[in-house]
């Protein structure tokens, strides 16, 4: 019966094909075109997009290159101009000429105590939504364009970070181990999440570039914790435990403004910086509204939880924290 209902269902699709190609109604008769075999497959078998939401933006090619790898590249997508006006925004943070509310200004744990100027001690500002200057980034229409074909329409920004990372040390405490960003949110589903992440200067293996395993996407989340290196591991540079440092990887060149939108489950990290200047990126986690937040309790992502609190208790003084209430912001086109 199985059989037979498979051959009925297949003759019904081929006689629907060929009532198409039939003429009307008294029009002059014509041959009829037999579909081929491609032809009935496309007809069985349609495309899934599982990653990616229909769009006019991407093509076919960069659809199924995000499918499979889980990241995509578009060169050249934010101007040098924006990119200088981010860097000096930067430098005036630096140098507490702003201070961002809400902001967190994360120093290298091995030149706290040195001195040394201070944008050779800040390897990060994260949480710069209240800078209008670096939010900028985060409206950015050619950005949104691209964020739409992986969240949908409503989006919100969830987690932004200019990352400056510094010349290192024999100890290479500015490298960050294989994580999966996922790890960090309480919130999903992950396939309507992603990264924007865009180089402020080319990026390379001498300076740090990302590196990522191309189709681990597809994967669970897994246990993070930090690192077994020698020195000082900076704060809430978590990696995956047990992680195989053989596993194959693909260094991301990218030059000045080339962005990659990346899944936050996908596998990366980036290197040292061997050069002796500094490797910038902004970047921007976006997600659709129509997210919502997860309990982490009894996870892999409780741990974390822990961390966090005990560090915003510290930063913000505070007895009891909240981490579920909804702090991000609109960015719907």
């Amino acid at each position: 019966m199985d059989q037979l209902g498979k051959r009925s269902a297949a003759a019904a699709r081929l006689d629907a094909i060929l009532r198409h190609l039939r003429p009307a109604r008294g029009a002059a008769l014509a041959p009829i075109a037999i579909p081929t075999s491609a032809q009935l497959s496309a007809v069985t078998q349609p495309r899934r997009f599982r990653y990616t939401l229909d769009n006019d933006v991407l093509t076919t090619e960069q659809r199924q290159f995000y499918e499979e790898n889980g990241y995509l590249i578009i060169k050249k997508l934010v101007s040098d101009e924006d990119i200088e006006r981010f860097r000096k925004e930067f430098v005036r943070i630096c140098n507490k000429e702003v201070n961002p509310l809400g902001a967190m200004i994360m120093k290298d744990e091995m030149l706290r105590s040195q001195s040394v100027l201070p944008e050779k001690v800040v390897n990060k500002v994260q949480d710069f939504q209240e800078d209008e200057e670096l939010f900028r980034y985060c409206t950015l229409p050619q950005v949104l364009k691209y964020v739409e074909c992986f969240t949908g329409p409503n989006i919100m920004a969830m987690h932004t970070m200019l990352i400056n990372k510094l010349p290192d040390s024999d100890k290479q405490t500015f490298r960050h181990p294989m994580h999966q960003d996922l790890h960090y949110f309480p919130f999903r589903p992950a396939d309507r999440i992603v990264c924007s992440w865009t180089a402020m200067e080319r990026t390379d293996r001498n300076n740090g570039c990302l590196a990522v395993l191309p189709g681990t996407h597809k994967e669970s989340l897994k246990p993070h914790g930090y690192p077994e290196w020698e020195g000082i591991v900076n704060k809430l540079f978590h990696g995956i435990l047990d992680y195989d440092e053989n596993s194959p990887r693909v260094h991301v060149v990218m030059e000045k403004g080339d962005t990659v939108f990346f899944h936050p489950l996908l596998i990366h990290g980036s290197g040292v910086n061997k050069t002796s200047g500094f490797r910038k990126s902004i970047s921007c986690h976006f997600a659709s509204s129509e997210c919502y937040y997860i309990d982490v309790k009894n996870t892999v992502q409780e741990d974390l939880e822990k961390e966090t609190v005990e560090i915003a208790r510290r930063k913000f003084n505070a007895s009891s924290l909240d981490l579920k209430g909804r702090n991000s912001w609109n960015c719907s086109k």
